[in-house]
């Protein structure tokens, strides 16, 4: 059975109550849940933290023993070297989540400091941004 470890940054807590228009009116824990269901075979482990240093310390822990994270960083996703460094100093391969088209929102939001670390970036395709990414990491 193949592991897979989701990590989500700030704010993705209130996935379902912030912004819906934006990130949609569904909670991560029930797509998580759908998530689950549609890939039996597949060990799918979730961890959310605001704190920078939180999710530094979870790649960390997870990327020599995972086959693949799918990071959402977050508002991290557009100013943290540290977590672009994190993500070069493991073995297991990231792929970069994104819920909205961040290229079409404000232009802090167009550059990303982790995408040149990962191994690919998905963007715009709500919550089934996860889903693609686990497919990606799978095959």
């Amino acid at each position: 059975m193949k592991k897979f470890q989701i990590i989500n940054g700030p704010n993705l807590n209130l996935l379902g109550k912030r912004e819906p228009a934006v990130y949609g009116n569904t909670s991560f824990e029930a797509y998580l849940e759908v998530l689950r269901k549609q890939y039996p075979s597949c060990e799918i482990d979730c961890y959310q933290s605001n704190v920078e240093g939180e999710l530094i310390n979870k790649i960390h822990e997870a990327g020599f023993s995972y086959d693949g994270i799918i990071l959402n960083a977050g508002a991290y996703t557009h100013t943290s070297v540290a977590l672009h460094d994190a993500i070069k100093a493991i073995e297991s391969p990231v792929v970069e989540v994104h819920i909205s088209n961040v290229h079409t929102r404000e232009e802090f939001r167009h550059h990303s400091m982790i995408s040149a670390a990962c191994k690919g970036v998905i963007a715009g395709f709500g919550l089934k941004s996860y889903e693609l990414a686990l497919v990606a990491l799978i095959n």
